[in-house]
C-alpha cells in the first residue's frame, strides 16, 4: 500500500476566507455564528447561522459563471484554488489522468432549488433558467472542478447527510493508497441557508436560537452553516520527489452504518467506526492524542459520542482531548467534515488543539476533556476526526504528524 499525505488544502467559511484565517479564529475561539441575513428571515424560527459575510460572487467569478455556479459551487471552487495553488500540482498532461475529484455535499444546490420554486408558486412565473438543472445537482462543484484543472481520473460526489466529507475524503485516500490515482483533490461543501433550507431544519426541532454549546449541560440545539474546504491528498513519494511541503499523513478510515434508527444515533456505531479507523490506521489506542468531534451540540449526539470514545478508548480516554469546532464555525452539513479537518492539520502541525467554545456547564454524561472555550498547545502525533450521519452513517479519519 501507498502512503498518503496532504500537500494542499484551502477553505471558506464563516471563520475566514483562507485556511490562515480560519486557523486564527480556532486560536482565538472566535464564533462565526450571528444573525442569518438571508431573504424572509422574519417568517423563521431560527434566525441564527454559520454564514459566510461579506461574500461577493461577483467578485470571484464572472456573469456567465455565476449562471453555473450555485453558491456551494463557488465556494468549492475557490477553496480548491487555495490548496491546488499551495500543493503546487499541475494536472496538465498524463497527471490529469491519474488524479481526480471526490467531493461531499448533502444539499447540493439548495440555494437554486429555493430560488426557483420561488419563482415557480410564489411569483406565479411558467419558465425557470436552462441551467437551473446542472446548477443544482449535487454532482456539479465536482463536475466543475474536475473542468477547471483537467482532473480526468475518478469523480463523483458522495452525499451521506453529516458524514458526507469524511466519507468523501476516506474513498480518495483509499484511491490514492491503492495505487489507483497519484493524488485526490477531494473535501466538502455546503450553502443550505436559504429560507427553505432553514425552515425544513427547523422541522427537526434539533436547532439552538441563540449558541452552540457542545458538551455543555445547557446546550440546546445545533446552529447550521455553510462553506467548504478542500485538500489535496497525494501519494508520498509522489509529493517527496517533486519536493512538497506535507502537512500531515493520512493513516486510516474507517466508516459503519448504525441500521437502527434514521435520526437516533448508536453508541455502537460510532464505536466500530472509531475502533475501525484505528486498526487501518495500524496503531495503538494510546497514540491517539486529540479527537475533533461531531459535537453537533444536541444532547442525543454529545452523549452517545462521548460514550463512544470511553468504550474504546477504556482508562485512555481521560488522557484524551476532544473538541467541537462547530460551536466556531457551526454546522456545515456535508462539507463540515472538511473544515473540521482544518483544526486536525492545525494540532498536527502547529500544536495547537481548537476549543470547544461556549462550554458553561459540565455535563457528566460527556466527562472528557473537551478543551473549554481556550485554544491549547499541545504537541499529539495522531488524531481523529469523527463524522455521524443522520441515516447511521459514520466516518472516521485518523491522521499523523509528519
Amino acid at each position: 500500500m501507498k502512503r498518503v499525505v496532504i500537500t494542499g488544502q484551502g477553505t471558506i467559511n464563516p471563520l475566514g476566507d483562507s485556511v490562515r484565517a480560519t486557523w486564527e479564529g480556532f486560536k482565538e475561539g472566535r464564533s462565526g455564528i450571528g444573525p442569518l441575513e438571508i431573504r424572509d428571515v422574519d417568517r423563521l424560527s431560527i434566525q441564527i447561522g454559520g454564514q459566510v459575510r461579506g461574500y461577493d460572487e461577483q467578485a470571484n467569478f464572472n456573469r456567465q459563471q455565476i449562471a453555473l455556479y450555485d453558491r456551494y459551487t463557488q465556494f468549492t471552487l475557490l477553496a480548491a484554488r487555495e490548496a491546488i495553488n499551495q500543493s503546487g500540482l499541475n494536472f496538465e498532461g498524463r497527471l490529469g489522468v491519474e488524479c481526480g475529484v471526490v467531493l461531499g455535499t448533502s444539499g447540493g444546490g439548495l440555494n437554486t432549488q429555493d430560488e426557483n420554486y420561488r419563482a415557480v408558486y410564489e411569483e406565479g412565473k411558467n419558465r425557470v433558467h436552462p441551467l437551473v438543472v446542472p446548477k443544482l445537482m449535487n454532482n456539479a462543484a465536482a463536475s466543475h472542478l474536475s473542468m477547471a484543472y483537467n482532473l480526468m481520473g475518478p469523480s463523483f460526489t458522495v452525499a451521506t447527510a453529516c458524514a458526507s466529507s469524511n466519507h468523501a475524503m476516506g474513498q480518495a485516500f483509499w484511491f490514492v493508497r491503492s495505487g489507483m490515482t497519484k493524488a485526490m483533490v477531494t473535501g466538502g461543501s455546503e450553502s443550505m441557508l436559504c429560507f427553505g433550507g432553514v425552515k425544513a431544519w427547523e422541522g427537526l426541532r434539533v436547532m439552538s436560537r441563540d449558541a452552540c454549546r457542545p458538551f455543555s449541560a445547557n446546550r440546546n440545539g445545533m446552529v447550521q452553516g455553510e462553506g467548504a474546504a478542500v485538500f489535496v491528498f497525494e501519494e508520498y513519494e509522489h509529493a517527496k520527489a517533486r519536493g512538497a511541503e506535507i502537512l500531515a499523513e493520512v493513516i486510516g478510515f474507517a466508516m459503519s452504518s448504525d441500521a437502527s434508527d434514521i435520526v437516533m444515533p448508536s453508541k455502537q456505531g460510532a464505536a466500530r467506526a472509531i475502533e475501525g479507523a484505528i486498526v487501518d490506521a495500524r496503531i495503538s489506542r494510546d497514540e491517539v492524542g486529540y479527537i475533533n468531534a461531531h459535537g453537533t451540540g444536541t444532547a442525543a449526539n454529545d452523549k452517545t459520542e462521548c460514550a463512544a470514545v470511553a468504550d474504546v478508548f477504556g482508562a485512555h480516554a481521560d488522557r484524551l482531548m476532544i473538541s467541537s469546532t462547530k460551536s466556531m464555525h457551526s454546522h456545515l452539513i456535508g462539507g463540515t467534515g472538511a473544515v473540521e479537518l482544518l483544526a486536525c492539520v492545525m494540532a498536527l502541525k502547529e500544536g495547537v488543539i481548537a476549543p470547544t467554545i461556549n462550554y458553561d456547564e459540565p455535563d457528566p454524561e460527556c466527562a472528557l476533556d473537551v478543551v473549554p472555550n481556550e485554544a491549547r498547545e499541545a504537541k499529539v502525533d495522531v488524531v481523529l476526526s469523527n463524522a455521524f450521519a443522520f441515516g447511521g452513517f459514520n466516518a472516521v479519519l485518523a491522521l499523523r504528524r509528519h
